[in-house]
């Protein structure tokens, strides 16, 4: 199935039906007076976020989505019947959007979370307007109009450490080496055109997700190359992993600056969350090389790791140290943040 994370449509919650206009007209029943019916109420569009969808991809040819109107009302104070609710089923993450105005409507993180665009309420028949001393109402209500919207639908995964690095820093291979993933890997750039998602195993029934970035090179957040598409991404992401390649000609200093620049034109909050920057393919290199650019690195202030996802060094350490960022806080942690401050000691100077 193609990866779609982003969709643009119009839809249209249904329209109120009329009230009715119409007078008894029975044998024996002289001067029955009004019984116009309620118009029904118009049909509402509902976003429904499920794990059965993981791509926006049912969307793609769709440009308009329109609920039902609401039926008219009719005689005898009979209510006309309502439009049909339409559901659109979307994938968890799915992030809703005003188009024209740029406002978020909804964001659907969870199994079951909804959207809705009310369909509008029918028109009072003439029978509603009745009254002692005006007894023959000539008068109905139009229905409410529906609601109308072009929207704009992003999908952002869900995970907890997102993967970030230029073209062939090995991110693939990570992530394929961590968890049961199975990006296709190959040595030459934009191998991975849609992100991928792995759940990785630290034991005892624990666990996180990692999504794997594509197509990131210098100016992505401008529109260069495909890291503009997929940087939203990572805005789910607890902990951003920077992957800088150890046989790169550019000093992997720069490259993080780079990765960094990158975050913060994109989105100022993406650049403050917390960090690993890992030094890959190590297993190329030689010790004395290995300690040459950690060195580098420390020298411009950052702290860094190395790993071989290809020979498997240092990779239980890796996992351990992501673990260690986007793990829930235990029962203990949790008392000690509930607990109030300790009173100031009156006694003390």
């Amino acid at each position: 199935m193609k990866f779609i994370d982003e969709i643009r449509f119009f839809a249209s919650s249904g329209h109120g039906g009329p009230g009715a206009i119409s007078f008894l007209r029975e044998r024996f029943v002289p001067r029955g007076g009004p019984d116009g019916g309620n118009g029904g109420k118009g049909g509402s569009v509902v976003f429904r976020a499920t794990p059965q969808r993981n791509t926006l991809v049912d969307y793609r040819y769709g440009k308009t989505y329109r609920a039902p109107s609401g039926e008219p009302g009719r005689k005898k104070n009979m209510t006309g019947a309502s439009g049909k609710t339409l559901e659109l089923l979307v994938p968890i993450g799915t992030v809703i959007f005003d188009e024209e105005t740029d406002e978020q409507l909804a964001d659907l993180t969870h199994e079951g979370d909804t959207y809705v665009m009310e369909g509008g309420r029918g028109g009072k028949g003439n029978a509603h307007f009745k009254t002692s001393t005006h007894r023959t109402p000539r008068m109905a209500q139009d229905g409410e109009p529906g609601v109308e919207l072009h929207l704009r639908l992003e999908l952002r995964l869900l995970a907890d450490v997102g993967l970030l690095g230029f073209p062939n820093a090995g991110k693939s291979t990570l992530i394929s080496r961590i968890s049961a993933a199975k990006p296709k890997i190959a040595d030459y750039p934009f191998t991975t055109l849609t992100p991928n998602l792995g759940v990785v195993d630290v034991g005892e029934g624990r666990s996180f997700v990692v999504a794997d970035v594509p197509g990131l090179i210098e100016g992505a957040s401008e529109g260069a190359g495909l890291g503009h598409r997929f940087l939203r991404h990572l805005q789910r992401c607890r902990l951003i992993l920077h992957l800088v390649a150890a046989d790169d000609e550019t000093p992997p200093s720069e490259r993080v600056r780079a990765l960094r620049r990158e975050l913060q034109a994109y989105d100022p909050e993406l650049a403050t969350r917390p960090e690993i920057v890992v030094l890959s393919k190590v297993d190329l290199l030689s010790n004395e090389e290995q300690q040459a650019l950690l060195e580098e690195l420390r020298t411009a202030g950052i702290e860094a790791r190395t790993v071989s996802a290809v020979s498997g060094a240092q990779l239980p350490a890796l996992t351990y140290a992501m673990w260690e960022h986007v793990r829930p806080p235990t029962d203990e942690e949790d008392r000690r943040e509930d607990l109030d401050p300790l009173p100031e000691d009156p006694w003390d100077d």
